[in-house]
């Protein structure tokens, strides 16, 4: 399975990231808190030291949620940052985390991804949402070092519904009202039983530290 961070080709990672081991689980936003509704600050200063800790603690609690994506507004934090850890159709890997994201996308010459999409700030609840095919991501990383992502499929839908997270717009606010309303409703109905599983992966991830 080959694996990318950063969009960069890398050694076969474990399944259980060191990140994940090294964070600590945050609470996960959800739809209807004022700052999954509002655009997220532009990162200005970087630098391990400074965000280290909290990226960790995002790929713990993504990993917990079972998510592929997860942005700083989804764990209370007003900035421009999301992490990723999801195999595409393919079956590569792709890891990692961007700063102050930008995506490009067109449908020219790929079209649209059709497909469900869900989102850990709304649990439980998934709906039919076309994305375009390719997008292509311009980031920096943890250091302030400018990169650039190009994905398709499943991977470029992640890489989208993440940077328009920090945008203040949830995958749920592209659906017609009445579908808005019946992933809404589904996710109220399956919400207890998501959050005994998230419980259940957290003491998963306690015993193996």
């Amino acid at each position: 399975m080959p694996t990318y961070i950063q969009g960069r080709p890398s050694r076969r990672l474990p399944e259980l990231l060191d990140e994940v081991r090294r964070g600590r689980p945050l609470r996960v936003t959800e739809y209807g808190e004022e700052i999954l509704h509002r655009p997220c600050r532009p990162v200005t200063e970087f630098g391990a030291e400074r965000w280290g800790g909290l990226i960790d603690d995002m790929f713990a609690t993504m990993w917990i949620a079972e998510g592929c994506g997860l942005a700083a507004n989804q764990v209370d934090v007003d900035a421009q940052l999301f992490v990723y850890d999801l195999t595409d159709e393919q079956g590569d890997r792709h890891v990692g985390h961007a700063f102050n994201p930008r995506v490009e996308t067109s449908t020219a010459l790929l079209g649209t991804h059709p497909g469900t999409e869900g989102c850990l700030s709304v649990p439980g609840a998934d709906a039919a949402l076309p994305r375009p095919t390719r997008a292509v991501l311009h980031a920096y990383d943890v250091h302030g070092a400018p990169f650039t992502v190009e994905a398709t499929g499943y991977f470029a839908r992640c890489l989208l519904h993440e940077t328009q997270h920090l945008a203040g717009t949830v995958y749920v606010d592209h659906l017609s009202p009445s579908a808005r309303d019946d992933a809404l409703a589904e996710s109220a109905t399956n919400r207890s039983s998501v959050f005994t599983r998230r419980s259940t992966r957290e003491n998963q991830l306690t015993g193996v530290r």
